[in-house]
């Protein structure tokens, strides 16, 4: 199966892969998928997690699967095979063990709604939103959480931003404007960027939420005081990062300032489409460290411009 995105960027659009596991309805992001799989062979390891169900190596490459029915809370099903659809994301090739593909579904990020805390909670929840196709709901998983949940090393972590020497610079004074639909993710990134001295944050759980507040403040004409940087996840409700960095850009007041895609999707394909709409700078999720050096280096940059009064 052909699984390239063939979408113009900034269009807030996505393409979804469905498939199935214990006769309920599931979907992932296409832009996370490498291929897919006939059932093969795994190597069970021993010691390893319980939703790991082992390795195999297509094409000389060490893959580990995991066990969607067991991470679900499904009994194994002997008589199904399934198949395998192997991801990228946070530079992290992973294969899921998955009872059947459905198709691709061509899909707007406004159709996505948000799963509130019964459904989804920051501790336990593993959705990151819900869909309805056809005549059927369908919960698009969060599979950053459940390859989080069973390495840790993958995750954010805010002991990966070391105390910094605060007196050369005060980093206090320079407003961020954050859009990230994930709550855990959110909250980490919170943390680690006023460890690095960045207190002064704009926190928004979407695109669209975050180009509202924007739009808010480019009327009462406060836009280039308030933020001086905008960092961005791509996958959110409502709004992708991608559809708002290319807002952004398209707006002669909002263009001059800084754009971060901070997402865990980052690769060539993807990668292209953020220099298209104009991203000033794209990191991967593990790259925490490397997200308050961008940050520095596209905030002097801003606010010596604005003090030439380029803008």
């Amino acid at each position: 199966m052909d699984t390239n995105i063939l979408l113009e960027s900034g269009t807030n659009e996505l393409e979804i892969l469905e498939f199935k596991v214990a006769d309920n309805y599931y979907g992932i992001n296409v832009a996370k998928i490498i291929e897919i799989l006939n059932y093969q062979h795994v190597t069970p390891v021993p010691n390893s997690h319980p939703f790991v169900e082992g390795i195999f190596m297509p094409r000389d490459t060490i893959i580990s699967v995991i066990n969607l029915r067991k991470c679900l809370g499904y009994p194994d099903d002997p008589d199904n095979e399934g198949l395998f659809f192997i991801t990228n994301f946070n530079n992290l090739n992973t294969a899921f063990h998955v009872d059947q593909v459905l198709g691709i579904h061509r899909v707007s990020w406004e159709d996505i709604n948000t799963p509130d805390s019964t459904i989804s909670s920051e501790a336990t929840g593993v959705s990151t939103g819900v869909i309805k196709l056809d005549d059927h709901l369908v919960v698009i998983l969060d599979f950053e959480k459940i390859v989080s949940k069973i390495n840790p090393a993958t995750a954010l972590t805010v002991s990966d931003i070391d105390d910094r020497d605060n007196t050369g610079r005060d980093r206090s004074h320079s407003p961020i404007l954050i859009a990230e639909d994930s709550p855990l993710l959110s909250k980490l990134i919170v943390e680690c960027l006023k460890k690095s001295g960045y207190t002064n944050l704009n926190v928004n759980n979407n695109g669209q939420e975050a180009w509202d507040k924007l739009t808010e403040m480019k009327e009462k004409g406060t836009l280039l005081d308030d933020v001086h940087c905008i960092v961005t996840d791509i996958e959110m409700p409502k709004m992708d990062g991608h559809r708002l960095c290319k807002l952004i850009k398209s707006d002669d007041k909002m263009k001059h300032i800084p754009v971060i895609i901070f997402s865990s999707l980052i690769n060539d394909d993807i990668r292209r489409k953020g220099e298209s709409v104009g991203a000033d700078a794209q990191l991967t999720k593990p790259e925490i460290g490397k997200l308050v050096n961008a940050i520095d280096d596209l905030v002097d940059k801003y606010e010596d411009a604005r003090k030439a009064k380029q803008f």
